[in-house]
């Protein structure tokens, strides 16, 4: 099972390790990398895939409910962790809640299954990027701040859901010259992003405290369930299930020690549990495959 897997994913892990190994010769810029990707070639990805996707509205709205379901039942319960152990919700929830469905995500669900399930994992992390840039913002910052509702409105990424999602429903077609385009650029969105994600790996160090312990617990352990449960709740079947409850498990995402640097939080927590909760998904993504697609097929 885990050797099937591991063939599987060793081309995403084999991008990891090369950003990593990069950034250690040559000190690349994450910021800039980020930015490019996040930018530049994610919204071509998001706009041509959901342009070209045949999503309905009905498997939109089960996926923002699932994706919705699994975000408050981690909030609720990291956010009662913090206030049982004293820990800073702030450095404690954002690795707890946002997963990886986007730079880990995207190229993962590519290697699976090709493009439809790449598609609706382009879904569910663009909700999430929504959670991440509103809910995470609040959590963060204790508010909703000028700069904050600013970089909302200016995402490029937030802009290419919306019309992703207006000419996929309202039936308009890019000129081909210009869907190929984006498709030709939107190709290099998940080979790079697993290129950054090997890059911001460089130079953290695994610290073990209960907190770091208790958010791998979450993220993977609990994540998975509550996928689960979401997929059970809004009825969810097929390959759409299984991306559901695997996205639900994924490592920690990288956003989420980002967004608390980004406002000032001075803590090694958020960056520790993205860097753990990756290495130690060598071994729970494989499984989570195989746990989801046994349990999906024994209860639906």
């Amino acid at each position: 099972m885990v050797a099937e897997a591991f063939r599987i994913l060793f081309p995403l892990f084999f991008l990891i390790l090369g950003g990593y190994v990069m950034n250690l010769v040559f000190r690349i810029s994450e910021e800039t990398l980020v930015r490019i990707i996040t930018d530049f070639f994610m919204p071509l990805l998001i706009i041509a895939s959901l342009a070209g996707s045949d999503i309905n509205i009905n498997t939109v709205g089960k996926l923002a409910g699932a994706t919705s379901m699994v975000v408050g039942v981690l909030l609720v319960l990291s956010l009662l962790y913090c206030r049982i152990f004293g820990s800073d919700r702030r450095s404690f929830v954002p690795p707890v809640i946002f997963m990886n469905s986007g730079f880990l995500g995207i190229p993962l669900m590519e290697l699976w299954g090709g493009n439809q399930p790449m598609s609706l994992i382009i879904v569910y992390d663009q909700i999430q990027t929504f959670f991440i840039f509103t809910l995470g913002i609040v959590i963060v910052t204790g508010s909703m701040s000028k700069r904050g509702l600013k970089e909302i409105a200016l995402s490029p990424i937030l802009w290419a859901i919306v019309v992703g999602f207006l000419l996929r429903f309202l039936g308009i077609n890019l000129p081909s010259v210009i869907q190929s385009a984006f498709e030709f650029g939107g190709r290099v969105a998940p080979p790079l992003a697993a290129f950054a994600l090997g890059v911001s790996l460089y130079g953290k160090r695994i610290v073990p405290d209960r907190d770091l312990a208790a958010a791998i617990i979450l993220r993977m352990v609990i994540g998975f369930g509550a996928g689960l449960a979401a997929v059970l709740l809004f009825r969810i079947e097929g390959i759409t299930a299984t991306v559901v409850v695997v996205a639900s498990s994924l490592p920690a995402a990288v956003f989420s020690y980002v967004l608390p640097a980004r406002y000032g939080v001075d803590s090694p927590h958020p960056g520790m549990a993205v860097l753990l909760t990756t290495v130690v998904g060598v071994v729970t993504i494989p499984l989570s495959f195989r746990l989801a697609e046994s349990i999906l097929a024994a209860i639906l």
